[in-house]
């Protein structure tokens, strides 16, 4: 029998809708779990069980009076703690945001909570989403429930790891360069970056503004599209927001995708000082068969400007960070060194301790592709291959429906492995940057093993086509069937008992 913590959002629903279990026991098993396993997997920093017991209470008091519930409630989240609740600490896992209580809730948590979404607690995660293995939070690293010596990716890493270590039904991550794909790849578990614009940003603390998205990390699709379905739409506080309003992410889900057109980029599978790995590849390369096999048309296509990606990347976000974390000066609020003897010693000494040194090198990048006489050497000339970038996935969307690759190159390693090599931390996002640098939705999706380690199947859509990029997920998924036997197996992992 499949244990509660186990379950995905949907299958929850059905049995609180049917009175067959309650909210409040439904919550007792996930913080059980919690307690149970948290403390060697490490994901969240922060629980609210006083809060999240009386939103389960409201539900269960609704269900009693015989109202209807929608599809998300009742159902417990991991929450980044990267966005704003109010009321409760909200850190980027930074020293120099450690004890600020934001006044206001994110539009994303306000529009769970209004879905009846019960946060559980706030999940772990490198500092200012800074990194791909959690192991530059200030509270130390998460690790991945499928071997504890090695990392869960990042920054979305205390998400993932909830997820597959089943400390939550479903989770909320952010992505700017792979932050969501890559670390529900080596969980095992779905990972949706949606369109840039489709998800509001108000009240997510920025790192990259014209990068950062926020989106469902779950067990399976289905539970994807009933999130995007909760948090997607316009929003006024937050002007790059699409104005239209959202479609419904589930209405293509069980569709056939017979005749779908499918491209395969070279470009993502190699190169240049990055090969995927043999096992990642032949897992992927199975999965593409599979979407063969169910009548999907596959062709190999070619985006020449994503070599340039990582590059390109590595000036635009560290510029954007380097503006967007000049806020945090010890004035108004955060962190505050104490004895300065003047204003500029006191917001010196404040930056130095409260950021930490990944923090401190993004800054430093930001600031000198900004400064005087480099701004067009640099950040001029990154913003336009970023354009170039854009349009190599537009030519491709006029022929293909989606296309597909490796979300990451490799399974995920070893804790301390690559923390004191930041090009190669960096180069783990190399299959999921050029997304964010183009802006479009894109998923990744279990698609089986390397030497017992999850691998992440990639696919990408053109702007606004989550609906169809859900689809084809979809139809992956429920063919293959690794997500379920994942989900099914209650106590899968290293730290189950």
């Amino acid at each position: 029998m499949t244990h509660l913590y186990a379950l995905t959002a949907h299958a929850a629903h059905a049995l609180l809708a049917r009175k067959e279990i309650s909210a409040r026991e439904l919550l007792d098993a996930v913080y059980a779990r919690i307690d149970a396993v948290d403390g060697a997997v490490h994901s969240y920093v922060l629980l609210m069980r006083e809060a999240a017991y009386a939103a389960a209470d409201a539900v269960d008091a609704r269900l009693a009076a015989g109202e209807a519930i929608g599809p998300l409630d009742g159902i417990p989240l991991a929450l980044k703690d990267i966005l704003c609740t109010t009321g409760v600490r909200t850190t980027c896992c930074s020293r120099i945001l450690e004890n600020f209580i934001p006044p206001y809730d994110a539009a994303v948590v306000e529009r769970l909570r209004a879905a009846g979404v019960i946060p559980v607690g706030k999940t772990n995660m490198d500092e200012f989403a800074m990194g791909s293995s959690t192991e530059n939070s200030a509270f130390g690293p998460s690790h991945n429930p499928w071997d504890l010596a090695r990392v869960p990716g990042g920054s979305s890493g205390g998400s993932a790891s909830a997820m597959g270590a089943d400390e939550a039904l479903i989770a909320i991550g952010t992505d700017t360069g792979g932050s969501i794909r890559q670390p529900a790849a080596y969980c095992g578990v779905v990972g949706l970056k949606p369109t840039y614009g489709r998800v509001s940003r108000y009240g997510l603390i920025a790192f990259a503004s014209s990068l950062d998205q926020i989106g469902p990390i779950t067990k399976d699709v289905r539970d994807a599209a009933l999130v995007m379905n909760a948090i997607a739409g316009p929003d006024p506080r937050d002007s790059t927001c699409l104005p239209e309003p959202a479609p419904d992410c589930t209405a293509l889900l069980g569709r056939d995708i017979t005749g779908m057109r499918v491209g395969v980029p070279r470009e993502l599978f190699s190169q240049e000082g990055v090969t995927v790995a043999p096992g990642v590849e032949a897992a992927v390369r199975a999965a593409i068969a599979l979407l063969e096999r169910l009548g999907a048309v596959v062709e190999e296509c070619s985006l020449p400007h994503a070599r340039f990606s990582l590059p390109t990347y590595y000036i635009i976000a560290p510029a954007e960070a380097s503006s967007n974390l000049a806020r945090y000066d010890g004035v108004e609020f955060g962190y505050r060194a104490p004895g300065a003897r003047d204003t500029v010693t006191m917001m010196t000494d404040t930056r130095d301790q409260g950021f930490g040194a990944e923090v401190k090198r993004r800054i430093m990048l930001g600031t000198y592709a900004l400064s005087s006489g480099f701004y067009d050497a640099f950040y001029l000339k990154a913003s336009q291959v970023r354009t170039l970038i854009r349009r190599d996935f537009e030519q491709a969307f006029e022929t293909f429906d989606v296309l597909v690759s490796p979300t990451a190159p490799t399974v995920a390693f070893p804790l301390g492995a690559k923390v004191d090599d930041p090009i190669q931390m960096y180069l783990n996002d190399i299959c999921t940057i050029p997304i964010n640098m183009a802006g479009i939705p894109a998923i990744s999706v279990p698609c089986g093993d390397d030497r017992g380690l999850p691998v992440g199947l990639h696919l990408m859509a053109a702007h606004w086509q989550e609906p169809k990029l859900l689809q084809v997920a979809h139809a992956y998924e429920q063919a293959a069937g690794w997500t379920r036997k994942a989900v099914e197996e209650a106590g899968r992992v290293t730290i189950a008992g």
